[in-house]
């Protein structure tokens, strides 16, 4: 009996739900500071804890998902989040924060390995003139969920000024299990075939020995190195953003509108970037670096908009000495300029996000060397996202945060637009992959680019796109 194939698109959509209901769900909470709780102390906490993790287990997700797969590894994996949610619910009735703590830390085990799956599916699946729509399909899907995870604790608080009730929580919960469930829709990327008959992944004979030896490898692969800034910046902003700025000057209700707006805009950026990114007409360097400076630009206008709304507060919360204390939605001369702000904050995240897995993309096609890169980049990604809540816990001031956040943004720039620049019209062919199984990292790189590097000359035919080694 002939196997079944499935297309990449399926896949992509059956991901993104998973990722709808439950990081998506887990953006809505966070996104509205402290996870809907007044004190941010516990939340804060437990998000140091659970990236700390993230950051560990997303450097062991690749090779956990290349041995063990992508269907299991990412249905538990959304139990872990159903787990987390429900901790605020013991958390809302007894105070006790230990139990949250401990649910963020094996959150981040889950997370970790959550998402790099995803970013195997998400750049890996997809032929290489859609990887601009595939990335923006997933990202629209997906921030939908922090859209009507938005919604929720907006339309249920609405006349609640304190923390969220259980049952928002008890809801999101029953939303993360289903997203478990969907999960087990996801097959083997040896079954995903793309429309020019292509397979999702070539290399065969992966196992836990020779994944710990290729991980540690990135460690010293130049390109991984470089996209470091990139990497330990993606969501170190969030903390800052989510408690520092929405939780702390806006009400529990407006906070959840601003939700909405955020998650909402993602959407819309998204959409964007990908009509430039996969626009056929200019070659994929010159596409990326007009991604990039977009993005570059943005971001700074977007930081500099923050800091001037930043001089006017020192602390936040209940007791923000923001001007005329808590602003409300409905206070329309008052919120319109910081409410808009944070929809843009949602858009230009949304394009450094794209942009980023993007880069990864243009590295290889091959589904096993992507979980490694993806893991990698999560990894760091979570060790920043780590520092940043731990930052926020300890109550640096305010306006540090906000230096210390552009700052990080302006370095992660240069070395990103230097890997652009050496994005060829093609990544690394499956042919190649497939006649050359023993290609190690470095090789990788340098045959992906067109470089030589060692004895191997390496040479791409402009007429027939066929590569000679």
């Amino acid at each position: 009996m002939m196997p079944r194939h499935h297309s990449p698109l399926a896949q992509v959509l059956i991901i993104s739900a998973v990722c709808f209901l439950c990081p998506g769900m887990f953006n809505a909470l966070n996104g509205l500071g402290g996870a809907g709780q007044l004190d941010m102390h516990t939340t804060s906490n437990a998000n140091t804890a659970l990236y700390a993790t993230f950051c560990i287990f997303s450097l062991a997700g690749g090779g956990i998902v290349n041995v063990c797969g992508v269907r299991y590894t990412t249905a538990i994996s959304c139990l872990t989040y159903a787990m987390y949610t429900g901790s605020y619910i013991y958390y809302n009735n007894t105070s006790n924060g230990g139990l949250t703590i401990l649910a963020g830390g094996i959150l981040g085990i889950g997370a970790g390995i959550l998402w790099t799956a995803q970013g195997v599916i998400m750049v890996s699946y997809p032929a290489e003139e859609e990887k601009g729509k595939f990335i923006s399909i997933f990202w629209v899907v997906f921030n939908l969920g922090g859209l009507i995870g938005g919604i929720l604790p907006f339309a249920i608080n609405y006349y609640h000024s304190g923390t969220l009730t259980d049952s928002v929580y008890f809801i999101f919960v029953i939303l993360e299990c289903g997203g478990s469930l969907t999960a087990l829709f996801l097959v083997p990327p040896a079954s995903v075939v793309r429309d020019d008959g292509s397979h999702a992944t070539i290399v065969k004979g992966h196992n836990a020995k020779r994944e710990c030896l290729e991980v540690i490898r990135l460690f010293k692969n130049k390109w991984m190195l470089l996209l470091l800034p990139m990497s330990f910046t993606s969501n170190f902003f969030y903390g800052y953003q989510f408690s520092q700025y929405n939780g702390s000057i806006f009400t529990l209700r407006t906070r959840g509108f601003n939700n909405l707006l955020y998650w909402g805009s993602q959407i819309i950026g998204s959409y964007v970037l990908s009509l430039l990114l996969d626009y056929s007409k200019w070659s994929r360097r010159r596409r990326g670096m007009y991604a990039l400076i977009i993005t570059g630009v943005s971001f700074n206008a977007v930081w500099a908009c923050t800091l001037a709304v930043q001089l006017r507060y020192t602390r936040g919360g209940e007791y923000t000495d923001y001007p005329g204390g808590l602003i409300d939605f409905l206070e329309t001369p008052r919120a319109a300029g910081p409410i808009t702000l944070y929809f843009f904050m949602g858009m230009v995240d949304s394009w450094y996000q794209n942009i980023a897995y993007w880069i990864i993309g243009t590295l290889t096609n091959d589904a096993h060397i992507t979980a490694r890169y993806v893991g990698f980049y999560k990894g760091i990604q979570s060790m920043g996202a780590a520092v940043s809540w731990q930052i926020g816990a300890q109550e640096i001031p305010f306006m540090n945060q906000l230096i210390g956040n552009w700052m990080l943004l302006i370095l992660s720039l240069p070395t990103m637009a230097y890997t652009v620049t050496q994005v060829e019209n093609w990544a690394l062919d499956d042919q190649m992959l497939s006649s050359s199984p023993a290609l190690d990292n470095d090789s990788i790189f340098n045959r992906s680019f067109g470089w030589n590097m060692s004895s191997t000359h390496i040479v791409k035919s402009s007429k027939t796109n066929e590569i000679i080694i």
